[in-house]
């Protein structure tokens, strides 16, 4: 699907965050009638060091609630990402959410992160984007390549 239609999507219907500015792809999942019910947007990692060439992240996810509709777009962003010689993918939760859809999905969990008190500063202000001060949790489908080459 275009980054237009996914964009409008999850300005729509996101929890807590605005849609990225762009991506490497995106995908959507239509309901019995053909409607889109939910989108997942994959672009490179947020994260310098995980922007290795091999890795890519789900950078959002946004549904209208279907049963099973995240568990599917994790897995077909990452069976997509697979298929064009990505070997890694990761994305994250917010502290209180279980992960359950990356579970079913295959994904595990890497490690939790502590809130971060933002990246506003005197010198270079910025605004909250929905993740400051936050705990999060980071998820991994596939293998870093250091550990596949080894």
């Amino acid at each position: 699907m275009s980054l237009k239609q996914a964009r409008e999507f999850v300005a729509a219907h996101h929890r807590h965050h605005a849609p990225p500015r762009g991506h490497k792809y995106s995908v959507g999942l239509a309901g019995p009638g053909g409607e889109l019910v939910a989108v997942a947007i994959v672009g490179r990692p947020v994260a310098r060091h995980l922007d290795d060439g091999y890795t890519l992240e789900v950078t959002r996810l946004a549904t209208l609630g279907v049963p099973g509709s995240c568990s599917r777009l994790y897995s077909a962003a990452w069976k997509a990402a697979r298929a064009i010689g990505y070997r890694r993918m990761v994305t994250y939760t917010q502290g209180g959410e279980t992960g359950a859809s990356l579970k079913a999905s295959g994904w595990h969990k890497v490690r939790d992160l502590p809130p971060r008190p933002g990246w506003s500063t005197a010198a270079r202000p910025r605004r909250d984007l929905g993740a400051d001060n936050i705990p999060r949790t980071l998820w991994q489908a596939g293998t870093p390549p250091a550990a596949a080459d080894a």
